[in-house]
């Protein structure tokens, strides 16, 4: 019997030291967030979830429970047929379910008595996110930020990810939320992450990272998209030195016609979310923008954009929330082209 226990705190800490760590809850539960790089095997599929759960609480526990074991019993038989005929006698897998429980337990002691060392998590995933939503402050505080800073359509995201693929550590916060920071800001056809899986996909690029060098990252507000930013690594940003890029109104422009083509593309669907806009801006304004875009004036609609909603908010907002926002240094790449982002990257890395 090699079958061991650990707490929530610690398989954050060890999580590397396992060669496979396996969420058997279901799905529906998998997909709204799990343990970093954890694979899905459920002793409950979602749908035989619902029928034990309405059996239990309808009919009889004991018949539920009866019927439980069955499926569970076939379920991690598919997962020994499919995913562990071929393991070593070393593999040595973490298993986790939502409360360190029987399904978790079901699959543990299977594995158990095959002859690997098998380790549960006390509490299970509920365990997990108390620890990590307890941890993700002080991961956000060992860190250095840089903050780049800049009115919408300067290149923000652009700088970001040329720094990144020239080596720096970059932390995407809108990349990580599948959404670009605004009302216009969903992706078509990209669903966001729920909350709690913001939260872990925050927790371990942060983990990941050399507290001895910089983290560049976007100066973002409170919520991007549906999520939000977590409370401590706002505060550290909002504390950090800013870089201000700057780019020419007509390079900002084409850089957002270029970045949401998509709209161009659909204006429809750019029209129907200019109409979320109606409530700030006023209905005829919203109104006027939706009949230019239909006519194809798509370019001017976005400078009125700019100028009217984005630029006066974000000004305020940034000398309000950032510290160091007026001693920002300024950065004027040429233009707003991925090769301009990369040269200005390279200049901004060889300085450190």
């Amino acid at each position: 019997m090699s079958l061991d226990r650990i707490s929530a705190a610690d398989a954050l800490a060890q999580l590397g030291q396992f060669s496979t760590v396996i969420d058997a809850r279901s799905e529906g539960e998998y997909a709204e967030d799990h343990l970093p790089g954890a694979v899905n095997w459920p002793s409950l599929h979602d749908d035989e979830r619902k029928i034990v759960g309405t059996q239990y609480k309808q009919i009889s526990q004991f018949e539920a429970k009866k019927l439980g074991a069955a499926l569970v019993a076939r379920n991690i038989s598919e997962h020994i047929q499919r995913d562990v005929l071929d393991k070593p006698r070393e593999w040595q897998p973490l298993v986790y379910c939502w409360r360190g429980g029987k399904r978790s337990g079901s699959l543990a002691l299977v594995l158990d008595q095959i002859g690997f060392k098998v380790t549960l998590v006390d509490g299970g995933y509920k365990a997990f996110r108390a620890a990590l939503v307890a941890d993700l402050p002080q991961v956000a505080a060992r860190h250095r930020y840089r903050v780049v800073c800049g009115p919408t359509g300067s290149g923000k995201t652009r700088l970001l990810q040329a720094l990144e693929a020239q080596g720096a550590q970059v932390l995407d916060l809108e990349a990580l939320a599948n959404h670009r920071s605004s009302v216009l800001g969903m992706i078509p056809g990209v669903a966001q992450p729920s909350q709690k899986a913001y939260d872990s996909r925050i927790w371990t690029a942060l983990r990941s990272f050399d507290a001895a060098q910089p983290v560049y990252i976007e100066s973002e507000s409170k919520k991007v998209g549906n999520v939000a930013v977590p409370e401590g690594l706002i505060a550290a940003m909002r504390a950090s030195p800013c870089l201000r890029l700057d780019l020419p109104e007509g390079e900002r422009v084409a850089l957002l016609l270029e970045d949401y083509d998509f709209f161009v593309r659909d204006i429809e669907f750019f029209c129907n979310r200019l109409g979320a806009l109606t409530e700030a801006r006023g209905k005829a304004t919203v109104q006027d923008w939706q009949a230019r875009a239909r006519g194809g004036d798509v370019a001017s609609v976005v400078l009125e954009l700019l100028l009217k909603h984005y630029d006066p908010g974000y000004l305020q907002s940034m000398q309000r929330n950032f510290t160091q926002y007026e001693a920002a240094r300024a950065l004027a790449p040429r233009d707003h082209s991925a090769q301009a982002m990369t040269e200005l990257a390279r200049s901004l890395l060889a300085e450190a």
